[in-house]
């Protein structure tokens, strides 16, 4: 069997180099491809070129013909991508489908924002010693964009940083997951396929660390977006100093379920949305937090709904949860269930590791020091834990480190309003749980889930410069 050696797209260019790095089809563990390591002279070559990029005229409505392009590009090659992933990530062929569909709308709604890019008016002229001057603010690219992106949304989240920066007049560099490179690489053929001239985005595989490194070296880098770990995060931040950071960087959701919730409604939407991408999503339901009242009817139906869900091959139609996106990973999972165990936690369901797959897991009797609920699990488990009044689980919920998401099911105005205003997290969706996003929508948290948005339209306002213009 002849493996597709992958290159580092440059300028237009694939540039395959001497050593690689191995992507493996995450359901079997064979080898599926390998992707070219990239070197600092490769690095500096791809910024140089951006810089170039920007010295071309490219306005909002060409920007806006690219985008929206690409966005039928990828529809039309739907069962392609959606199988791409479904290999490197090891995601449901159904989501993978969902994802494909969710990109192509993100890269349209990029598209339609490049043509609303818009200053204001500045009222200089009511200053005393002012009246002969006028002044107005334009919206200016920040130059050279560089996207870090994360294995689990490989398509998606690539689409929510290049997709912006590209409608904001900004070139991109794009470093994708090591594990999961090749739709990246393939969606960057495909936006030059649409017209994007070839200096405005580039792809780099490689050792993240030694990437890392060398763009936030690069002065002419002037904005990093970043999605991953906080520990990884913090360092991009230390490292690009005063240059614009934008962080995604996880979270360990809570979802309440208050006495006068629909319990049906919120059973069957907590088993859904926990164990998407095997609850590798940063929103994936990880704590629940249930009334006294209802706390054993809701836990019965939503053991009955997870004990429904088909595990397995994830190029199966019907199956829900595929593997993890490797086995030592599905390994960790096991053993912070394991130690919950022994701990006190009990086990409703699940606790089984299959190689890489683990299988959905509901754990109760859980403490806030457990690391399944303290910590971010990113795996298929669930804590459930019971409360009573409501300040407190609005405290509980807040005692995290992490604040991306939460969410609130109850048919009380007061509670939701409550929730809304003392949940100290980016986003309080009510009546569903924490792992609800469409992809218009500012998407972002506070303390260790990071900073700055994401969501076309604010992602950005991160990625152009304000300037001011006085005139006399």
């Amino acid at each position: 069997m002849n493996l597709r050696k992958y290159g580092l797209l440059i300028n237009g260019q694939e540039i395959v180099k001497t050593y690689f790095l191995p992507v493996q089809q995450k359901y079997t563990g064979n080898l599926l491809a390998e992707v070219s390591v990239a070197e600092k002279d490769d690095v500096d070559r791809a910024v140089d070129a951006s810089m170039e990029g920007q010295n071309l005229v490219l306005p909002p409505y060409q920007r806006y013909q690219i985008l929206h392009s690409a966005a039928s590009l990828l529809r039309e090659r739907k069962e392609d991508l959606a199988h791409l992933m479904t290999d490197e990530v090891g995601k449901p062929i159904i989501e993978a489908r969902t994802e494909v569909e969710r990109a192509a709308m993100t890269l349209e709604i990029s598209a339609e924002e490049a043509k609303r890019i818009q200053g204001q008016g500045i009222p200089v002229e009511a200053s005393p010693g002012a009246e002969e001057r006028r002044a107005f603010t334009i919206k200016v690219p920040v130059g050279v964009v560089a996207a870090i992106t994360p294995f689990n949304v490989p398509l998606n989240l690539a689409c929510h940083k290049i997709g912006p920066a590209l409608a904001a007049g900004n070139s991109v560099i794009v470093k994708p997951a090591e594990k999961t490179p090749l739709s990246t690489i393939y969606l960057a053929n495909l936006l030059l396929e649409a017209g994007l001239p070839h200096q405005r985005l580039h792809v780099l595989t490689g050792h993240g660390p030694d990437i890392g490194r060398w763009l936030t070296d690069n002065p002419n880098v002037h904005m990093f977006t970043f999605t991953g770990s906080p520990r990884v995060g913090e360092q991009l931040r230390k490292q690009a100093g005063l240059r614009k950071v934008a962080l995604e960087l996880g979270n360990n959701s809570a979802t309440i379920v208050h006495k006068d919730a629909d319990i049906r409604e919120a059973a069957k939407l907590v088993s859904m949305r926990s164990f998407n991408s095997a609850g590798q999503v940063c929103i994936s339901v990880q704590r629940v937090f249930v009334h006294a009242d209802v706390y054993n009817e809701f836990l019965e139906q939503v053991v009955d709904h997870t004990k429904q869900l088909h595990v397995g091959d994830p190029h199966l139609e019907d199956t829900q949860v595929g593997p993890m996106i490797s086995e030592s990973e599905a390994q960790r999972v096991e053993a912070w269930v394991n130690e919950a165990v022994a701990d006190g936690a009990k086990l409703e369901t699940g606790g089984l590791r299959e190689g890489a797959i683990y299988h959905p897991t509901i754990l109760t009797n859980v403490t806030e020091t457990m690391k399944v609920c303290k910590d971010e699990v990113f795996g298929p488990v669930v804590t459930m834990d019971t409360y009573e009044d409501a300040d407190d689980v609005f405290e509980r919920v807040n005692r995290s480190q992490y604040g991306l998401q939460a969410g609130v099911f109850s048919m009380n105005m007061r509670f939701c309003l409550g929730a809304a205003e003392k949940l100290n997290v980016g986003g309080v969706i009510i009546n569903d749980t924490s792992a609800f996003r469409v992809d218009a929508m500012p998407y972002g948290g506070v303390k260790k889930s990071g900073t700055g948005k994401e969501g076309p339209r604010y992602a950005m306002e991160d990625m152009m410069t304000e300037r001011l213009v006085v005139l006399r």
